[in-house]
């Protein structure tokens, strides 16, 4: 079997897939994930597209090492053309042998895998205490929330230090009352404080339990280190690392409690099994990123299927909806907040067709965001 072609696909807000054909019939099914970048990332995979024509897809290490190693450049948009290339061939491997990806990569470990959803209110309302009730009557048991970023009516971040802290705290308090203590509660911060701002808020939330404490500051190791060793709640951090050499970077140089690779950044799941081993030996559990679509939904199951220090799987709904339902042929099956394993071969999973049409591409390029005296906020 040759690779004869790769399909970009782009969809929705800010959705790159991917198909790799051959010449056998068979398609393999990816997704890309530098989600500001996707029209630049697609470029990116025509590109590879060059090198990897002709080649057996079943030689998933091979492709993966020539693409990593043997370009002279790097970084998160071209990592995220060869994660989507990757997971397409695994993919198609497993459709090929008639497997699920997970048997391919050691076979699974556990049969349903547990999400957190994000609370959000709905669309015209700051009711962020009902919308996270909801979601725990809908039965999950995890949930996230945002600390929030706060701007005047200039489109400016004047928040002090206390009232930063004074705020965000009082939040996480209101949240642990309206969900009992039963529930798993995550905060998310957007790398949205400062080193300090981020050490007094996680002493703050403290008593009240959080389940972890997701990207308080920038990516800054040494900055991260005394973070994680002075807030005392639970760090997880790594949504943006592009390669695993960042990860053992993280987990060498800190305490680190959760890591967060993305399957559709980070290099695919030949990346994101070698990533899990080691951390899986230092004792570090791993809280997959996926706010993104079916394909790195997906990629991110086959995955948690397989590794031990699977922690929570991130699952992009919040308010009670489901963008992802409406994409695929099949939805997930979520049952009291689990998703139980596909089990169709290679991912398990089929999008719509002509998702492009249905969900015409948007792009989704974020902002500029400033501090009152006109300084550029962090995010």
């Amino acid at each position: 079997m040759k690779i004869t072609s790769i399909e970009t696909i782009l969809a929705g807000g800010r959705y790159l897939f991917l198909k790799v054909h051959t010449d056998e019939g068979l398609v393999g099914l990816g997704e890309c994930g530098a989600w500001g970048y996707q029209e630049a990332t697609a470029l990116v995979v025509k590109q590879m597209e060059k090198l990897v024509v002709g080649l057996d897809p079943m030689r998933i290490e091979f492709i993966h090492n020539a693409l990593a190693r043997n370009l002279h450049f790097r970084g998160s948009v071209t990592q995220s053309a060869l994660s989507g290339i990757d997971i397409a061939l695994w993919d198609l491997k497993g459709k090929a042998l008639g497997v699920p990806c997970y048997e391919l990569l050691g076979g699974k470990t556990r049969e349903k895998v547990r999400i957190y959803v994000n609370a959000r209110p709905p669309k015209g309302s700051d009711d962020i205490v009902g919308a996270a009730k909801s979601l725990v009557d809908q039965g999950f048991t995890a949930i996230r929330f945002d600390i929030g970023h706060p701007s005047d009516e200039n489109g400016r971040c004047g928040e002090s230090f206390s009232a930063l802290v004074n705020r965000a705290a009082k939040r996480m308090a209101a949240m642990r009352e309206a969900v009992g203590w039963d529930v798993d509660l995550s905060v998310e911060c957007h790398r949205g404080m400062r080193p300090a701002e981020a050490i007094e808020l996680g002493r703050a939330m403290a008593p009240f339990r959080p389940h972890f404490y997701e990207d308080p500051i920038p990516d800054n190791l040494e900055a991260m280190r005394t973070v994680i060793e002075e807030c005392v709640i639970p760090v997880a951090t790594g949504e943006r690392f592009i390669n695993p050499m960042e990860f053992d970077s993280l987990m060498t140089t800190t305490k680190v409690r959760y890591i967060r690779p993305d399957m559709c950044v980070a290099g695919g799941l030949t990346a994101g099994k070698k990533i899990a081993a080691e951390a899986e030996q230092r004792g570090v559990y791993v809280i997959p990123h996926n706010p993104l679509g079916p394909v790195s939904t997906a990629a991110c199951l086959q995955l948690d299927a397989v590794i031990p220090n699977f922690e929570i799987q991130e699952y992009p709904m919040s308010a009670g909806r489901c963008r992802l339902d409406r994409e695929m042929k099949e939805p997930f099956r979520i049952e009291d907040g689990y998703i139980v394993l596909p089990e169709g071969p290679g991912l398990g999973i089929e999008l719509i067709d002509d998702i492009d049409k249905i969900f015409p591409f948007q792009g989704m390029y974020g902002g500029i965001h400033l501090h009152e005296d006109g300084s550029i906020v962090d995010r």
